[in-house]
């Protein structure tokens, strides 16, 4: 491809002589030309900008010279003399001698040429556009200087059939000019050709590659250095663990410096492990809600619910309550149960009591996905309300985790058990009296073969049944319990039941 730099310093692109962007040009392997801008200056001094229309500060560069260096080094003058090498072509060589400037080969059919124009106010440069680049025949870079060029080049030049422009930026700050933006390009863009790098794996496993990743750590000899070790599996010589450590540090490390690339992963190529490395820190990829249309991982965030949350708490419960209801239990139960247990009323009563109430929520993109209710004794010794379930949960103080709910886009997805988590350890800092809780005790139906694995992973162990109504169904859960600070939740209390 061809790559053409305008500037009015052709000194600053002398880097581009090293290295592999300098090799990849000796080689033949990147046509590279730098070009002056005064080159195509008329007047003596070799001006190219002027005062700025409605006043201000600094200097604006003139439309004028860079409307006809552009059209020579894009290859729109009228004039043939502007090929490449044309002794009467205007403008100078840089100090390098390199080409002058002039069109592009005559007669390409799909020529596809690209103008940049660096400024702070252009959409930011990324992997995706260099790679984009590195499929042009050519591309040129227009270096501004002062306060910037003549807003109405880049409007011409999008005017003109066959031309492309993009105005870029490399970030949120200020340069002097586009000379560094244009070595950045240049770079990024170079090395993507065929034959530029050595190891073409290399692009697919650096940061902002195919994967659509950070790169993971990387390490060298000495094994140890400043009494920092590189990690063992490195060394382990075992090709598989090695690829899935360093898969799983680069999710880590992108969940942590740059989320915003996680949102643009294809969850199609995330596989149970990559899932599990994301959900560890908040990320996880819920069902979609159409068939066929994949949904990105989304973060989620887990909180205590305000009051804020209580018509959202309650919309979220009488949509999940009804899933976990054995089938044979009556819709007409099941809607009482949620009129009386489950209303904005009850849930505003739970929120604003916080002494007998913590409820939690799961919120993915502003919407609540999830929700814990745990229900704390009033006094160190009041036992749990069934006498079943005190026979069976002797520790004190008990809390009882009453709910624990998430959409069904998000079952499945390790956001329960997030939230599951979250509120233990929320309730591991609570105190009754003075006296920190001792164990958290939940019913769960029978049937749900699925809810008891889930609890069981989470340390829950099973340590009774207990028996309740809703409406006229007489239902049976198993009542399971995890001790929060001892090993036996089934231990009795000092003072006695």
């Amino acid at each position: 491809m061809r790559l053409d730099v305008v500037t009015i310093f052709p000194g600053y692109l002398d880097a581009l002589d090293l290295s592999l962007v300098g090799k990849a040009r000796r080689d033949g392997l990147l046509d590279l030309r730098v070009h002056d801008l005064r080159g195509w200056a008329t007047d003596r001094h070799r001006t190219v900008d002027d005062t700025p229309f409605g006043g201000g500060a600094g200097m604006v560069m003139r439309p004028d010279v860079w409307g006809v260096a552009l059209d020579d080094v894009l290859g729109l003058s009228a004039d043939p003399s502007g090929a490449p090498d044309a002794p009467d072509a205007p403008g100078t060589p840089d100090a390098r001698g390199a080409d002058a400037p002039g069109a592009p080969d005559a007669g390409a059919a799909a020529h596809r040429r690209v103008l940049l124009v660096p400024t702070p106010s252009g959409d930011r440069f990324t992997q995706a556009m260099a790679e984009d680049l590195a499929a042009a025949d050519q591309v040129v870079i227009a270096c501004g200087r002062y306060e910037g060029i003549d807003a109405r080049v880049a409007e011409h030049y999008r005017a003109e059939p066959g031309i492309e422009v993009h105005e870029i930026s490399l970030g949120d700050y200020v340069l002097n000019g586009g000379e560094v933006a244009a070595l950045v390009v240049v770079e990024a863009v170079a090395r993507l050709l065929p034959g530029v790098i050595g190891n073409p794996e290399s692009l697919v496993e650096e940061s902002h590659g195919a994967a659509g990743l950070l790169e993971y750590p990387v390490y060298t000899k000495p094994p140890v250095w400043s009494g920092l070790e590189v990690p063992d599996v490195l060394a382990s010589g075992h090709h598989g663990r090695v690829a899935r450590w360093r898969r799983d540090q680069a999710l880590a490390r992108t969940a942590e410096r740059r989320p915003d690339m996680l949102a643009a992963l294809d969850p199609g190529a995330l596989d149970r492990a990559d899932l599990k490395v994301l959900a560890a820190h908040g990320w996880f990829v819920p069902a979609p809600r159409a068939p066929g249309t994949p949904v990105a991982p989304t973060r989620v965030r887990v909180r205590r619910a305000t009051g804020a949350d209580v018509a959202a708490l309650a919309a979220l419960a009488a949509a999940t309550f009804p899933l976990a209801c054995p089938p044979h239990m009556a819709p007409a139960d099941v809607q009482a149960f949620i009129d009386t247990r489950l209303s904005e009323r009850h849930f505003a009563a739970y929120v604003a009591d916080d002494a007998r109430y913590l409820v939690l929520v799961a919120e993915a993109a502003g919407e609540l996905v999830g929700y814990t209710l745990l229900v704390l004794p009033r006094e160190p010794g009041e036992p749990p309300y069934a006498p079943d379930v005190a026979d069976a949960v002797g520790a004190r103080p008990a809390a009882e985790l009453s709910k624990c709910y998430v959409l069904p886009a998000y079952q499945g997805t390790g956001v329960a058990g997030v939230l599951l988590e979250a509120t233990l350890d929320t309730a591991r800092t609570l105190d009754v009296a003075g006296e920190r809780l001792a164990v958290v005790w939940l019913g769960t139906n029978q049937g749900n073969r699925r809810a008891q694995r889930s609890y069981s992973r989470h340390g829950f162990t099973v340590v009774g049944t207990r028996r309740f109504r809703v409406g006229d169904s007489l239902e049976q859960d198993l009542v399971m319990a995890r001790a929060l600070h001892v090993a036996d939740p089934t231990a009795q209390h000092d003072g006695g039941r």
